[in-house]
């Protein structure tokens, strides 16, 4: 009994304090630990604590026992911190910081020798709240969509074995979590063999762990297992994909066999792991005393709803386990799509800067003339990517780069730097005359999990509620309008790509306006002009005396989404606005082959083409535009973030602006407005 134990014993509670001493120089040297401790409400300190107060110690790592013998001598509490169970991209070890902490003041949640605090979860949690279980039916959807684990530094689209076949999961050795199992080097061997007896005729992979593909440590197996039909399996294969084509999954005690658990797996067990015990594992060395059974959503609202700690880094705050979920979605989207690097053709010089910071990433973006890019690229093994309306300029085939759909505060044709970008292998999304990347995306959202709806669902509430739009100039709000039945009719770029390749006959804001006013003689029609046109940026201007008969009120620098609330319904070729007012619920025709058009949610009068049979709802529509499509770069952490972060800067202001040269480069180019031509090809 420790010296604290028996002061409880004696009927003396020990006095309450969040004080937390620390005697391990990785509590000193990791600010991000430090930080997730203090917003958790503990008062970091060095020096000798007092009864009641408490000291840290990592996990069992070898400073641990320090630290435990100072809690016993000193009658202090002992807090035990381990990464959170959805860490990072890369590995601890490769340096990069943990999105979350488990502190518990019981025990280990891998070592069974003590139940820790995520054990009286598990074992004694009523884990019956319809609330918390509907979002880890979420959250496990979430993981598996978006192909999240542990670490994440993995491919998707990586090739699998052909199905089906065997998973035994390795791990590093003498990790603690198969030290405190009581497993040694036998324990894994028995382990092969069984998974080759049970299994005959199938082959056998072992998937090896990420630190050990990463050279930071040894695993239980090497090269010499790999005989007959038994296989390694390294690099960067999803553990999702992985136990898509699995018949069993066998392992001691790593976090992957949690993960087969949410694939919907029972994994073979030869250690004693939190997961282990519950009625959802095989368990080949059962830790007695527990002995409830548990469904999968309730493991999950106890494994990572309720146990952790979770930290969010763009607001430098504590989270929840969603928050984490769309941050690390978001930084290993990145990782993955930017590993190999880019040779860049296309790109006007104020846009380098921002292409760098959005896909530098991995081994960098490197810019070429469209001569020398295609050979660059294959050379170095790079991606080749081009500015969409420069990809006339290539004879190979490279990814078209464009502006996403929650742009900036600020219109790009006065060179604001952008908050989110898209990345098109296929086509893009402007151009009906071949599939885009964002077709396909919206075609499978048919298909979207739940969570994945409830996500959208909130994303564009806070647009609405926001009043967020693609450029967010902020301009004031809509004059009073005339009665009766309202269609907004929004002006666009005439010479814009999307008119060129998504319009038919009426391809003028002017022939728009006609279309409009011949099928609706009787309703209030009002035409805004495009920003860009209005200021002296771009064609498309329709004189005054044109729009005589034609619209009711020009909405000069109006706010667009004012005037959407307003109106009854929307007619346009290709405009955006078109996409904002169905988020809004308004009634929407197209004369023109918007990416929104031909899913069953619009009004068509151009010519949609016949692929698009796909019928999305609203909201999948919305995940597949705003989420899954684009790509967000945040200028307060300068990294990857989430759409939610995005919305976070637009709303407070904090969106980086264009800084003094190239304000000085967009006042200079409104001066020249009618010689655009001399930069919008440069």
């Amino acid at each position: 009994m420790t010296p604290y134990d028996r002061i409880k014993a004696a009927g003396r509670e020990p006095p309450s304090s969040r004080r937390l001493f620390y005697y391990s120089g990785g509590f000193l040297r990791e600010r991000r630990l430090r930080r997730i401790l203090t917003l958790a409400g503990w008062e970091m300190k060095l020096g000798w604590p007092k009864p009641g107060d408490h000291v840290a110690v990592w996990g069992n790592a070898p400073t641990a026992s320090r630290g435990r013998q100072v809690a016993e001598t000193r009658c202090a509490g002992l807090l035990r911190v381990e990464d959170a169970f959805l860490r990072s991209v890369l590995p601890g070890r490769s340096g990069e910081p943990a999105m979350g902490l488990l502190l518990d003041t019981s025990g280990l949640h891998f070592d069974p020798s003590t139940p820790s605090d995520l054990e009286h979860m598990l074992a004694r949690a009523p884990l019956d709240d319809f609330a918390k279980l509907t979002r880890a039916r979420q959250v496990i959807d979430w993981l598996k969509h978006a192909h999240l684990s542990k670490y994440n530094d993995i491919d998707p689209a990586a090739e699998v074995p052909r199905a089906p076949y065997v998973v035994v999961i390795d791990q590093t050795r003498e990790d603690a979590s198969v030290l405190a199992s009581g497993a040694t080097p036998a324990t894994f061997r028995e382990m092969l063999v069984m998974a080759q007896e049970e299994n005959p005729g199938l082959n056998v992979y072992i998937k090896t762990h990420p630190e050990t593909d990463a050279g930071h440590r040894p695993g239980y197996y090497g090269p010499e297992h790999a005989v007959g039909r038994v296989k390694l399996i390294t690099g960067a294969l999803s553990p999702w994909a992985l136990m898509e084509g699995a018949m069993a999954v066998y392992t001691v005690s790593s976090g992957m066999g949690f993960e087969a658990i949410l694939a919907g797996h029972k994994p073979r067990v030869f250690g004693q792991p939190f997961y282990a015990g519950w009625g959802l594992t095989q368990d080949v060395n059962p830790v007695p005393r527990r002995d409830r059974q548990l469904t999968r959503p309730q493991l999950v609202t106890a494994a990572l709803i309720d146990y952790p700690t979770w930290y969010d880094p763009y607001r430098d705050q504590l989270c929840e386990v969603e928050d984490v979920l769309a941050n690390l979605e978001a930084r290993a989207r990145a990782h993955r799509e930017d590993a190999r690097g880019y040779v860049a053709v296309g790109m006007r010089l104020w846009k380098r800067r921002p292409i760098t910071r959005f896909y530098g990433g991995g081994r960098g973006v490197v810019f070429s003339g469209p001569d020398k890019a295609a050979d660059r690229a294959r050379t170095s093994d790079r991606a080749l990517m081009v500015w969409a309306n420069r990809a006339d300029t290539l004879a190979a085939p490279a990814l078209r780069i464009e502006d996403g759909f929650v742009r900036s505060r600020g219109l790009g044709a006065e060179l604001t730097p952008p908050l989110s970008l898209v990345r098109d292998d296929l086509g893009i999304y402007y151009d009906p005359s071949r599939p885009s990347r964002l077709e396909t995306l919206i075609a499978a959202s048919e298909r979207l999990p739940d969570g994945a709806k409830a996500r959208a669902e909130r994303v564009v509430a806070r647009l609405i509620t926001a009043g967020i739009d693609k450029y967010n100039l902020g301009r004031d709000a809509a004059d009073t309008l005339p009665e009766g039945h309202r269609i907004l009719v929004p002006g666009q770029v005439e010479d814009d790509a999307s008119i060129r390749l998504g319009t038919g006959d009426v391809s003028t804001n002017q022939a728009l306006l006609q279309q409009v006013r011949r099928a609706n003689p009787e309703a209030v029609v009002i035409y805004k002009p495009h920003p860009d046109v209005e200021a002296g940026l771009r064609a498309g201007d329709v004189p005054g005396a044109d729009t005589d008969g034609l619209a009711d009120v020009v909405a000069h620098r109006a706010n667009g989404l004012a005037l959407i609330n307003a109106v009854d319904e929307v007619w346009t070729m290709t405009s955006l606005m078109g996409f904002e007012a169905l988020l809004r619920g308004k009634s929407v025709t197209c004369l023109g082959v918007p990416f929104y058009a031909g899913w069953g949610l619009t009004r068509d009068l151009g010519p949609v083409p016949e692929r698009r049979t796909a019928r999305p709802d609203l909201l999948s529509l919305a995940h597949a535009v705003l989420i899954d499509y684009p790509r967000y770069f945040d200028p307060v952490t300068r990294t990857p973030c989430p759409i939610e972060v995005a919305l976070d800067r637009i709303e407070s202001g904090a969106t980086g602006g264009k800084g003094p040269r190239l304000s000085a480069l967009s006042k200079l180019q409104g001066v020249l407005a009618t010689q655009a031509h001399l930069w919008r090809r440069s």
